[in-house]
């Protein structure tokens, strides 16, 4: 992990790609890895439109743009994962789906390769145990926007070596970002924190008590966040939302975490957030 040439990112979208984007502005080359070449080529896509925005707010020089839209690989073929020093799984918060992906990552990575997962809730111990490798195993949780986000949050599961978390620590701040470190819980620390907020500020609009404009006004101008609750609900997706608190209120065992009706609601009518132009609020 001191030398990490070739980072693996499984999963174009959202996350994945901000990810890959924030690998590569950093020098290091990335394999990105999705089921369809739709799905590749848009993850690409969105790269290279955040690329550009940065080039021209002057963050970034075209020199650089280019280059690190270079070292982005874009791939349906797992087996482009087999040269590369860390991996990191970044699919759909699914638990069935992430294991299927991590026993397939397994078997083609080497002994020494850390595999991570950019799970927002999924227990990191039983996602390990999924692996010949729970030792090198790791939570390596982003934020979205990944390129503008600062914090990593590192989690390690039960088995995790300290080796492994060290390494972990060191890839965090060689990409800018700033980590730490929590043990195995659902939500770690800051969806702990997070989520039962924004559905308790669901609840709030469920029950009638003001608008979804007057919520996060409220949020914004009282507590000082930068954006309210729902519209930050509207960025990460409401079935992300829902799946993070059906895992709370599961594995917990506490009827504080259940999902609040509307938030299944519309989930159930697909008005997902920004990602599907309606949530809270109406996108173009």
């Amino acid at each position: 992990m001191s030398t990490l040439k070739k980072i693996g990112v499984i999963g174009a979208g959202t996350m994945g790609n901000g990810i890959a984007q924030a690998c590569a502005v950093s020098g290091l080359d990335v394999v990105m890895v999705d089921v369809a070449d739709t799905a590749v080529a848009k993850g690409i896509a969105t790269v290279a439109g955040s690329l550009e925005r940065l080039h021209k707010k002057e963050k970034i020089t075209a020199a650089d743009k280019d280059a690190a839209l270079k070292r982005i690989e874009g791939t349906t073929r797992y087996d482009a994962l087999g040269g590369c020093d860390l991996i990191i799984e970044a699919a759909t918060e699914n638990e069935e789906l992430k294991v299927k992906i991590l026993k397939q990552v397994d078997a083609l990575a080497g002994p020494d390769v850390v595999i991570a997962t950019n799970t927002s809730s999924i227990s990191i111990t039983r996602l390990a145990a999924s692996t010949s490798r729970p030792g090198k195993f790791i939570g390596m949780h982003f934020f979205n926007p990944v390129p503008m986000m600062s914090l990593v949050e590192l989690i390690r599961g039960h088995l995790t070596e300290d080796a492994t978390v060290d390494a972990a620590v060191a890839f965090a701040k060689s990409l800018g970002k700033t980590p730490i470190v929590v043990k195995n819980s659902p939500g770690f620390v800051v969806n702990r924190i997070l989520c039962p907020m924004i559905n308790e500020a669901i609840l709030a609009l469920q029950e009638g008590l003001a608008s979804p404009e007057d919520i996060d006004n409220g949020m914004k101008l009282g507590c000082s966040h930068p954006i309210g609750p729902l519209a930050l609900a509207d960025m990460v997706g409401l079935d992300v939302m829902l799946a993070v608190m059906e895992v709370f209120y599961r594995d917990f065992n506490d009827p504080k975490y259940r999902p609040a009706l509307l938030l299944k609601e519309m989930v159930a009518a697909g008005h997902l957030g920004r990602k599907a132009g309606r949530g809270f609020y109406t996108y173009k």
